[in-house]
């Protein structure tokens, strides 16, 4: 079957995109604004870019041509967090989705704890067993949408936070302690479930 998205609804879209892109990992965005209010979201549209030097994107819709609280802030100050979600935060990270004013914060609404950060003045979530630190470097709105289309954001990590019990000899994560959770579609996520080896060609 040939599915064309020029002709398709968003819906559709969207279903075929986040069906088939799995498992996503899940940036938890945490950043602040002008007021010193601190906002907290997770965004599935999320991956590592390259170490050389090391960034991270996300990507954040715009419903009806309107910036998230996110967007605004991380334009606001240039800064945001990114809090890996393991499994004993999945709740938590759920309930920080939702639509609050933006003079409230999610760190409440959830019952989490803000650590300051050490290079920016987003807060990171304590409870969090990896956190990054990142300076916006590049943003850019899709162009053509149809409903307010998406920003993806490019950050340079200045610091990473990782706890001792996930992290191995040469710096290596350990799997079994860390435990991260990864988005699928829908209501679905997912754990690391069986691990195997290639090696490399």
């Amino acid at each position: 079957m040939h599915l064309d998205p020029s002709v398709l609804d968003q819906s559709a879209i969207y279903k075929l995109l986040t069906g088939a892109v799995i498992p996503r990992p899940i940036g938890w965005i945490s950043s602040v604004n002008n007021e010193g209010v601190y906002n907290l979201a997770p965004f599935s549209f999320f991956n590592a870019v390259g170490e050389d030097p090391p960034h991270v994107m996300f990507s954040t819709v715009r419903p009806n041509n309107t910036n998230k609280d996110t967007l605004n802030n991380v334009l606001e100050t240039k800064q945001f967090v990114v809090n890996m979600v393991t499994e004993e935060l999945v709740e938590k990270m759920n309930m920080t989705s939702m639509n609050i004013p933006s003079d409230q914060s999610e760190f409440e609404l959830a019952g989490l704890t803000p650590l300051p950060s050490l290079k920016v003045k987003a807060p990171r979530v304590k409870e969090c067993q990896i956190t990054m630190e990142c300076e916006l470097v590049h943003h850019y709105t899709l162009e053509n949408h149809k409903h307010g289309g998406a920003t993806i954001v490019i950050g340079k990590v200045v610091m990473f936070h990782v706890a001792e019990d996930v992290l191995l000899d040469n710096y290596k994560i350990n799997m079994e302690t860390y435990k991260p959770v990864a988005r699928l579609a829908g209501s679905n996520y997912s754990k690391l479930g069986e691990i195997f080896s290639i090696k490399r060609a």
